[in-house]
This record gives C-alpha cells, sequence and structure tokens, in this order.
C-alpha cells in the first residue's frame, strides 16, 4: 500500500470514527452526533467513507480522490444543513426574543473537528498520491 493510499485510508477511518462523536448539543446533558441529527445523511457520509476505504486498500487512486472530494463536499453540506435546523426549529415560539434565546444555548460541539479532521485527511491522501516524481535521468549536463 502507497503512503497516499494509507493516508487517505486514516482519513477515511477518521471520518467514520466522526460520524459517532457529538457535534450538537440542543439541550444541557443531550449530545447528538451525526446519526440521531439526520440519520438517512448519516448512513451516507458512512458509506461513501467505506467505498473510500475499500478503493484505498486496492489501489484504486481514482475512487480514493473521488470518495474524497465527496466526503469533504457532504460534511460542509451537513454543517449548512445542521446549521439551518437550528435556525428554523424554534420558529413555532410566539416570540422572536424566545426564538433567538433557544438558538443561542445550542452549541457545536466537538465532533465536527473530527468530522473535517478525516475529510481534510483524506483529501491530502488523495492529492499526495496524485503528485508525481520528476526524474532527472538523462538529462545530466555533460561534461
Amino acid at each position: 500500500m502507497r503512503l497516499s493510499h494509507l493516508i487517505a485510508f486514516a482519513g477515511f477511518v477518521t471520518v467514520i470514527i466522526g460520524t459517532y462523536c457529538p457535534i450538537l448539543r440542543p439541550v444541557p446533558l443531550v449530545n447528538w452526533n451525526v446519526f440521531q441529527g439526520n440519520q438517512p445523511y448519516g448512513i451516507v457520509i458512512l458509506l461513501v467513507a467505506v467505498i473510500g476505504i475499500i478503493g484505498a486498500v486496492l489501489g484504486q487512486q481514482k475512487i480514493v480522490r473521488s470518495t474524497a472530494w465527496l466526503t469533504f463536499g457532504l460534511i460542509v453540506l451537513f454543517l449548512l444543513l445542521a446549521w439551518l435546523k437550528i435556525h428554523t426549529s424554534f420558529t413555532f415560539l410566539p416570540f422572536r426574543s424566545w426564538e433567538d434565546y433557544m438558538v443561542k444555548h445550542v452549541r457545536y460541539k466537538w465532533g465536527w473537528y473530527v468530522l473535517f479532521g478525516g475529510a481534510i485527511l483524506a483529501m491530502i491522501g488523495a492529492l499526495f498520491g496524485k503528485m508525481r516524481t520528476i526524474s532527472t535521468h538523462g538529462n545530466s549536463p555533460q561534461q
């Protein structure tokens, strides 16, 4: 296994671990992970990471590159969806000040760092495998 595939493999495993880490705290003493936030979307992120792991183990650079970019895009989209869910969940409250108070108390947790760290590590592994070394054989100056 090449070093780039090993780095991408570590990134995809980190994304899988990150899906089980807490990402939101909607009320005190309750933490949500990706699956509690949106279970079908969490399963899609998990499946894409598993496909990336399979591509890294089999040495398929195109699969690794595409799943790394797709994983990063899905996590960015999930962050946007979480933000929208937080800001639209309390619209049933009769006063805007109550809504703002409730939105202010929803906290983002450390699981986002694990998710983004894994996706960026997978992208680094995919881009590192794209670089080629330049051979200088036959191009040495004549003496």
